[in-house]
């Protein structure tokens, strides 16, 4: 079976829900990171380069001139969404943000807006925002960088905020009716299989509407390029990935929507692992795991949460 078959996809949650392929048009706005501009701290996410999904040169473009550039790109769709994707999306003046978002949704193809951000950084006025065009019957999703619940890696990886903030922020959201999406990193240095299913059911317990999996990906400019560069960090093998993302996939409910069961990057930029590079081969192992031990939910009586080991102080 094809991997929409055994997965509950977001593009086969629109082309459902809208009749029609819908795709997604990426955009940078242009905005900063307060993880790096001193807000909170210098520096970033160790993991984090933003040139691995944004070309620093688009953000001097208009939105409407990066929407239609994109939608060139698409041959297959007459519906969109507009996706701000570089660094923190709701990191502005809300004023700001509102002509940004509202320049988009102006084009009639748009149906919508999917906003990248991080749970520290959406405040009541942006939320109130994001509902107001909930209300006005657009397509709204708030993406969600929560990458692990665990607190030891959060702060490992230099993340800037704790799971307790992503859980505030989810259910205030949902609460409006803006539908979140939750960023998930697989393969953080120092986290088990069992780190994963624990962070899998704590945004299950909190509630999303949507996942997004990753492989962790080590990219030139990072923090985490400087330990591969010397030997002192290690890439995930494929076949790891596959077999850990299979799982976390079986264990969550079918009416979750996958937004993505993996990502792609591209040299230079991407040191490893390169399996990154080939789009389709980790999907299509994906799909051929899943029909023969199970599809999405086949394993949602098994999941489980257990608690991170307190480190008592000396």
């Amino acid at each position: 079976m094809q991997l929409h078959e055994l997965v509950n996809t977001f593009g086969q949650d629109l082309q459902r829900r809208y009749g029609e392929k819908v795709h997604k048009l990426t955009l940078h706005g242009g905005f900063s990171c307060p993880n790096r501009d001193g807000t909170i701290g210098r520096g970033g996410c160790t993991f984090c380069n933003v040139a691995s999904f944004a070309d620093e040169q688009t953000q001097e473009k208009s939105i409407q001139v990066q929407l239609a550039e994109r939608a060139n790109e698409v041959h297959r769709a007459k519906k969109y969404l507009a996706y701000f994707q570089a660094y923190t999306s709701t990191y502005a003046e809300v004023q700001t943000l509102k002509r940004m978002y509202e320049e988009a949704l102006s084009e009639a193809n748009i149906v919508g807006l999917c906003v990248g951000t991080r749970p520290d950084c959406v405040p009541d006025a942006v939320l109130e925002l994001l509902s107001d065009y909930v209300q006005q019957g657009y397509e709204v999703w708030l993406e969600l960088g929560l990458q692990t619940a665990k607190e030891s890696t959060l702060k490992r990886i230099n993340r800037g905020h704790d799971f307790a903030c992503y859980d505030t922020i989810t259910r205030r959201a949902r609460a409006l009716g803006i539908k979140v999406c939750t960023h998930l990193i697989i393969g953080l240095a120092g986290e088990s299989r069992d780190d994963n299913r624990n962070t899998l059911a704590k945004v299950i317990e909190t509630g999303t509407d949507g996942i997004k999996l990753h492989p962790l990906h080590i990219v030139e400019g990072s923090t985490m390029a400087k330990a591969w560069h010397t030997g002192r960090m290690q890439a995930q093998e494929m076949e790891e990935y596959i077999d850990i993302a299979c799982e976390l996939i079986r264990l969550t409910p079918p009416d979750i929507i996958f937004h993505r069961v993996t990502a792609t990057a591209r040299r230079p930029t991407l040191l490893a692992p390169l399996w990154c590079e080939k789009r389709w081969l980790a999907m299509t192992e994906i799909g051929r795991k899943l029909d023969v031990d199970g599809a999405q939910g086949s394993l949602i009586n098994q999941s489980f949460i257990y608690t991170e080991p307190v480190r008592k102080s000396h």
